[in-house]
């Protein structure tokens, strides 16, 4: 066994530790943007699988539980903010770890980008609906790109702003704008739920009703997106008093997402038909509050939908910044991403720069038409991304813990069994679905309908992931793909926060 690197000989660049178990959870909530999810995703999962979306949700969600307990254990062992960064490259080699922590990055800046515009359009309905129709002779029209991407750009500026200057705060706010969200979605699902026509089918909850292998995993890779995000806490494990207050709150987080996304499923199935579910698509949720109440009731789950998308775009520049951080610490990535704000203790820079890349490709996206198309087309590849990654840092843990065998089976199922399955479930279903890609289409075409495009977009991020790791292996001559290890997060002085409450 090799001898553990030296510790640094002086301090390193140092985050603030600040934060408690309501901040991960708010932060790991947040990012998971479950009311977003229900309102652009129900309708989206209906035109793939009919009406077994509380299967698949159900089903996605064993898996995902056993990459979250994957996820809390190498959180114990090593906390780092650059989690599965760190934690794969030390158990499977440097060049699956840098790919690891690349694929999650770029996954988020991409999501970042598209979600601007979503986030533009959400404000500009939203005054539409105040009786603000136009502004300095610009009309506010949702249904325009230009508009409301730049709309979504000064929102952006602002919670970028938000978080450079303290991830505490940020927290806090994410917290006043889940309680929001999530007591207009339960009341409306509960009104839907009462009060709906359609009669709860025990078939809802049966996945043998879906029609085939390639749909199932098309729903499953989605229903899994569904609850992306809640490994958000963990990046900020160098920041919280406690390294196992990230893990609480993101299994918190993680348990709640379940409940919301399976009484939202049952209560969108009770009030809508499936024609109804797949016509209205993305905007189901408006359409729901549209059905059951009127003005200005009905717009409530709109101002939901409003500071969900806000709070999820801000819950993914933390953990981004972040990510880039602990890769920079190790030279893997350019120093720009180490700089640390001398006053707000946060990664000001590279949390700037973030915001400045998603904001050029939003910006892109308006100005080349076919841009757009692959953004979109971008965004639902993302799931096999987060099925690699999630994948990859289960696989991670029962490697790393694989001497848990001889400690009894119930530490050999928890350390290596469940964490191995779930991580070959995920990349086994990415990898059915990426076949299927290629296997759809005959030609090669630029739309999202295209499956010979649709492969080509996550093939495309993870060879340049693997460029990315030769520049930092033979130019920055980074140590991480000499030792196969992150920086030692504990070997750098964590400044406590003493202006937290």
């Amino acid at each position: 066994m090799s001898s553990a690197p030296p510790l640094p000989s002086a301090p390193g660049p140092a985050l603030r530790r600040s934060l408690g178990v309501v901040d991960g959870v708010a932060i790991a909530a947040s990012s998971t943007a479950a009311t977003t999810s229900i309102a652009i995703g129900m309708g989206t999962i209906a035109t793939i699988v009919g009406l077994q979306a509380p299967a698949l949700l159900l089903l996605a969600f064993l898996p995902v539980l056993g990459i979250a307990t994957a996820y809390a254990r190498l959180n114990r062992s090593e906390p780092n903010c650059g989690n599965g960064y760190v934690w794969v490259g030390r158990a499977l080699g440097p060049w699956p770890g840098f790919l690891t922590g690349w694929v999650t990055l770029v996954g988020s800046v991409i999501f970042c980008a598209y979600t601007s515009a979503i986030m533009g359009s959400v404000v500009l309905a939203f005054a539409n609906k105040a009786g603000l129709h136009s502004l300095a002779g610009i009309a506010l029209d949702p249904t325009s790109t230009g508009v409301t991407t730049a709309v979504g750009l000064v929102i952006l500026l602002g919670l970028t702003a938000l978080a450079v200057t303290g991830v505490r705060s940020a927290t806090r706010f994410q917290f006043a704008l889940l309680i929001f969200e999530y007591a207009v979605l339960l009341a409306f699902c509960g009104w839907a739920l009462v009060t709906g026509d359609h009669a709860v089918s025990l078939s809802w909850f049966n996945p043998f009703e879906i029609s085939s292998g390639t749909t199932f995993a098309q729903g499953m890779v989605l229903a899994v997106f569904f609850f992306w995000g809640w490994d958000a806490a963990f990046s900020v494990n160098e920041e919280t008093k406690s390294p196992g207050d990230a893990a609480r709150g993101g299994l918190i987080a993680l348990f709640a997402m379940l409940g919301l996304f399976l009484f939202a499923s049952v209560a969108f199935q009770r009030e809508m038909s499936l024609a109804e579910l797949v016509r209205n698509g993305p905007q189901a949720l408006p359409y729901l509050g549209e059905k059951l109440a009127a003005e200005p009731w009905a717009t409530l789950p709109l101002v939901a939908l409003m500071f969900s998308a806000v709070a999820s775009v801000q819950a993914t520049l933390i953990p981004t910044a972040r990510g880039l951080f602990a890769m920079s610490r190790d030279r893997t990535m350019g120093p720009v991403w180490t700089r640390i704000h001398p006053r707000y203790g946060t990664p000001a820079a590279g949390t700037v720069v973030v915001m400045s890349i998603a904001g050029v490709i939003a910006v892109l996206a308006v100005a080349i038409p076919k841009l757009s198309d692959m953004l979109l087309a971008a965004v639902n590849a993302i799931g096999l991304i987060v099925a690699l990654y999630y994948g990859l840092t289960a696989v991670a843990c029962a490697v790393r813990f694989r001497s848990a065998r001889h400690e009894g089976a119930r530490e050999a199922l928890l350390a290596i069994g469940v964490p191995a399955v779930s991580g070959l479930i995920l990349l086994g279903l990415g990898g059915y679905l990426g076949y299927s890609y290629l296997t759809m289409s005959d030609h090669f075409e630029l739309s999202p309908d295209n499956g010979w495009f649709m492969f080509s977009l996550p093939a495309a991020i993870i060879l340049a992931g693997l460029g990315m790791a030769a520049v930092a292996k033979y130019v920055r001559r980074s140590p991480y793909f000499t030792t196969g290890r992150g920086t030692d997060a504990e070997s750098l002085t964590l400044p406590m926060d003493r202006t937290a409450v």
